[in-house]
């Protein structure tokens, strides 16, 4: 995946932010599994490896370029996610960590599990 910009988000661990995103999701009644389960929807992470990648500290860019199998239905995510349409968002990395926060944002919002999954 190549980006055309070096921006500071894409080399900080996706560990260091990943509690917040379950700290967003337990406050409105959702749970960690249901976090981990959107990201590996998202990724193709198994549990076992979305782990492994925390615990290496692996960094965002290397997170979405290394991942088994990007889910071919987050195209079908859009909205806005700070102020910025998702789905014109041109730097191909920076999109997909929207793709993420997005449906971070859907689960905290109280959206069905299937409907983010866009099934």
């Amino acid at each position: 995946m190549k980006t055309s910009a070096n921006h500071r988000v894409f080399s900080i661990s996706v560990a260091s932010v990943y509690p917040h995103y379950i700290t967003k999701a337990e406050k409105k009644g959702r749970t960690k599994a249901e976090v981990d389960d959107l990201i590996c929807w998202l990724t193709g992470h198994s549990q076992q490896t979305l782990h492994e990648e925390l615990e290496k500290k692996t960094t965002f860019r290397d997170f979405f370029d290394q991942a088994p199998q990007l889910n071919p239905a987050r195209s079908l995510i859009k909205g806005v996610v700070c102020g910025i349409r998702v789905e014109d968002i041109e730097d191909p990395l920076m999109r997909e960590l929207r793709y993420l926060d997005k449906i971070i944002d859907e689960l905290a919002k109280g959206k069905a599990m299937e409907k983010i999954k866009r099934s």
